[in-house]
């Protein structure tokens, strides 16, 4: 293998000016090539273009409103695409970040997570966002198809005077696994069909289009991430998710392409440079985001994910799917709320109903956990439910069981809420939902302008990704040409913003 001289500065620069195209020499002469890479196309220029966007890159969902209104407009204006985290957010509040949202005038898109313990809350976010215009949702945590997601898609499907079929919802579903993708990828369900063409929802010629669409013709592979996720690996979970793209592609002969891109485990240049090499239509971050100073989360918590490495994170219960045993990613450093969360779980497994529980794990609960007596949780859980969902509290009064279950997700929804607040009375019991990526964006940022969680802007943080993977890629085509660089000639150090907008203009 050739070596690029150490000290050949012509190629160091174009390296690092991507929008440079030109051609060095190795030490024996033999010219090197350096083509143009834009970050634009490190990803799919069709799917920039479908979603009115300059960069193959979207800040996911968080929920609780965590990935503000702020985050996805500011991501917009910079030619990106942020999604709102709507889940866990009263309708009323929603509704008013759509209102914003809309007004900006930016490319956004609002998340609709599956709520099977609450249905009619799916439904009613459905509804909104049809009521409202949202022309993009990302679907998150789903098990199953809901007949709510199919609606949403489904509205306003028409053809045009050319003949073809245009739906005007669309749908970037989030996955981890196969079977997910399929579905995603496959056609609306006939019995969903049938029952909104009985309801009236859509006609008969609606339905027989809805058979030629994919349900969402953009999927995410969600790799080890924080909060809902399988922990899989990207390498592995990506190629799998993208060759069921292609055999549905095949099978269906849609007329629009499927498309396939990552998320989980992205917050480096050289993860998204992996990301792209591997095929990534776009990537899509996450955890790196909630410790900018545009999140809507409490500046304690920007601190704490500042600090945090990429072992610091745990699997614990999820507050949405507790009975069902359905875990989230969370953040373990400097907290206490994974290891009590998993307690709760475990009592919940072992005794039949609230009132089974042992008294002195009981007093222990009271005293440690709740910091109130368990009678007073469940008043105040039958309150909020009362107003949420009236049939929560009717099995809750007939069936002790699920009155355990409503009372220690108190606690676990609780977390979260103290955590977004920054309340310092309970900081032992935050829940901040974190992957390991966390970790590996402060490794990368260590000893630059970004270590200090004030100086995060979630377009700094964006940008800087898009040009080093840039810059990584443009560095691997000269590896793939024979050549060996020398370290540190690749510098994907982070960069003011002044300097990315001299590089990325």
């Amino acid at each position: 293998m050739n070596q690029i001289p150490s000290g050949n500065e012509s190629l160091s620069e174009l390296l690092r000016d991507i929008r440079r195209t030109g051609a060095v020499s190795l030490l024996n002469g033999d010219p090197v090539t350096i083509p143009q890479c834009p970050p634009q196309n490190l990803g799919s220029p069709q799917f920039c273009a479908d979603l009115g966007i300059r960069y193959p890159y979207l800040g996911g969902s968080m929920a609780k409103g965590i990935s503000s209104v702020e985050m996805a407009v500011e991501l917009g204006k910079a030619g990106m695409l942020g999604f709102f985290g709507a889940a866990g957010l009263p309708l009323a509040t929603v509704e008013s970040a759509i209102d914003r949202l809309q007004a900006s005038g930016v490319a956004y898109g609002i998340n609709l997570i599956h709520s099977p313990q609450e249905p009619d809350l799916e439904q009613a976010l459905a509804e909104l966002y049809i009521r409202k215009g949202v022309r993009l949702v990302e679907a998150s945590a789903f098990l199953s198809l809901s007949l709510p997601l199919v609606r949403y898609r489904l509205h306003g499907i028409h053809r045009t005077p050319d003949g073809q079929i245009e739906t005007p919802n669309r749908i970037i579903a989030k996955v981890s696994r196969e079977e997910l993708a399929v579905r995603f990828f496959s056609p609306p369900p006939e019995k969903f069909l049938a029952q909104l063409v009985a309801e009236g929802t859509i006609t008969v010629e609606q339905a027989e289009m809805a058979a030629q669409i994919p349900m969402a013709q953009y999927v995410t592979a969600e790799a080890d991430s924080g909060g809902h996720t399988d922990n899989r690996p990207a390498m592995a979970l990506f190629p799998t998710i993208r060759s069921v793209a292609a055999r549905l592609q095949q099978e269906h002969g849609y007329a629009v392409n499927l498309m396939t891109g990552l998320g989980g485990g992205i917050g480096t240049p050289h993860a998204a440079a992996a990301a792209f090499a591997m095929g990534a239509d776009w990537i899509m971050t996450g955890s790196v985001n909630q410790s900018c100073v545009e999140s809507g989360t409490s500046q304690a918590v920007r601190e704490m994910l500042a600090a945090t490495r990429q072992a610091d994170v745990i699997m614990a219960p999820a507050a949405d799917m507790f009975e069902m045993g359905v875990t989230v990613q969370v953040l373990k450093r400097g907290t206490m709320f994974p290891m009590r969360a998993a307690k709760l779980y475990e009592i919940y497994r072992s005794c039949p109903g609230i009132d089974d529980i042992p008294a002195a794990e009981r007093e222990k609960l009271e005293k440690t956990v709740f910091r109130s007596t368990i009678a007073e949780v469940w008043q105040q859980t039958r309150t909020y439910f009362l107003q949420r969902d009236p049939r929560q509290v009717e099995r809750g009064d007939r069936d002790p069981k699920h009155r355990m279950a409503l009372v220690f997700r108190w606690y676990l929804g609780q977390g979260a809420h103290w955590a977004k607040d920054g309340d310092s009375s309970r900081t032992v019991d935050y829940q901040v939902w974190c992957g390991p990526a966390m970790g590996a964006f402060n490794e990368w940022v260590d000893g630059t302008f970004l270590a200090a969680p004030e100086n995060r802007r979630v377009v700094t943080v964006a940008q800087n990704i898009l040009y080093g993977a840039a810059v990584l890629t443009r560095a691997n085509i000269v590896r793939c040409q024979g050549a060996r660089l020398p370290d540190g000639l690749t510098s994907t150090e982070p960069l003011e913003e002044t300097k990315l907008k001299e590089y990325l203009r």
